[in-house]
C-alpha cells in the first residue's frame, strides 16, 4: 500500500502479489481504478470528472448512502460520496491485498450532516485477489434509535462498445443486449455475467436487493457537464443496491458484498 493522488485528491493504491492494483480516493472512499494482473483497466472514469473535491466523481465506484438518487428528501445519492473518509487499516497475504476505509457522522461536513442527523459508522473494504475484486460495505447504527437507509456501489464498467455489450442473469431480462439509453431496476440475483467486449466479468452480490443498470445515451450524456459527449458508449453502470430505504435498528449492522471476477 502507498499513498498517491487522484487529481488533487489524496488516494491509496494497493497492489496484490499478482500485480493487480486498485486506487481509492479518500474523497468518497471512491474506487477510481482497478487493473487486473494483465494491466487491463476494468473501470470507466470520465476525463471531464472533477478531481478536486468540488463535486462527486464521475466514474469508478461512487458510494451511495443513505439515499438513492432522489428517493428521499436528503442529498441526491447521499452524503458518503461527498465526504472525506479515513484509511482505517490495510494488509495482505501471499495472494491478496486489501485496504479498509471508515466514515462516521463526525467526518461529514455540517451542511451535509444536517440533512441526515444520525449516528453511524461506515466501513468499506477493498480486497484484491487473483483476477478478482471484493468490495465489502458495512453500515453500523451506533445511535440509540433506528434509522432508514438506502445504499449502492455505483460501479462504472469499462466496455468496448455499449451497443455490443451483453449482460446475462437478470430475472426476466436475460440476456440483456444494450442499445437504447436505460435506467432500470431489477431484483438482484446472486450472480450476473457481463460481456464487455472481450472476456467476461462475473458479478456476485450478497446483502443487496436490486441491481440498477444505467447508461444515459447520447442525448442525456450531452447534458452532463462531467461527461464528455463521446464517452457514453464506453461504459455501463451495473450497481448492487438497496434502492428503497429500509430500517436498521439501534446497535444493528448491515453488510453488503460485491465481488467482480475477471475471466479471459
Amino acid at each position: 500500500m502507498h499513498m498517491e493522488t487522484f487529481g488533487q485528491l489524496p488516494a491509496v493504491r494497493i497492489t496484490a502479489p499478482d500485480g493487480a492494483t486498485a486506487s481509492i480516493a479518500l474523497y468518497g472512499a471512491h474506487l477510481a481504478s482497478w487493473k487486473t494482473a494483465d494491466g487491463r483497466e476494468r473501470l470507466f472514469m470520465s476525463e471531464a470528472s472533477p478531481r478536486d473535491g468540488s463535486a462527486a466523481i464521475r466514474g469508478g465506484v461512487p458510494v451511495i448512502f443513505p439515499q438513492f438518487s432522489t428517493r428521499g428528501t436528503g442529498q441526491r445519492h447521499g452524503i458518503a460520496r461527498l465526504s472525506h473518509w479515513r484509511l482505517a487499516d490495510h494488509g495482505g497475504d501471499a495472494t491478496s491485498a486489501w485496504a479498509e476505509f471508515a466514515l462516521t457522522q463526525d467526518d461529514v461536513l455540517p451542511a451535509l450532516a444536517q440533512a441526515w442527523p444520525h449516528a453511524f459508522a461506515l466501513t468499506l473494504r477493498f480486497t484484491l485477489r487473483p483476477d478478482a475484486l471484493e468490495m465489502r460495505f458495512t453500515v453500523d447504527n451506533t445511535g440509540d434509535t433506528a434509522f432508514d437507509f438506502a445504499c449502492a456501489l455505483h460501479t462504472y464498467f469499462l466496455v468496448d462498445d455499449f451497443g455490443r455489450t451483453v449482460l446475462d442473469g437478470l430475472p426476466g431480462a436475460s440476456p440483456l443486449h444494450f442499445g437504447p439509453p436505460l435506467d432500470n431496476i431489477y431484483p438482484a440475483p446472486a450472480a450476473l455475467t457481463l460481456h464487455p467486449g472481450s472476456g467476461t466479468l462475473a458479478l456476485h452480490q450478497q446483502g443487496y436487493s436490486e441491481f440498477v443498470v444505467w447508461n444515459p445515451g447520447a442525448e442525456a450524456a450531452a447534458k452532463l457537464t462531467d461527461l464528455k459527449d463521446d464517452e457514453w458508449p464506453h461504459f455501463v453502470c451495473i450497481e448492487p443496491a438497496r434502492v428503497d430505504k429500509q430500517p436498521l435498528a439501534a446497535g444493528a449492522m448491515w453488510t453488503g458484498v460485491h465481488t467482480i471476477t475477471a475471466a479471459p
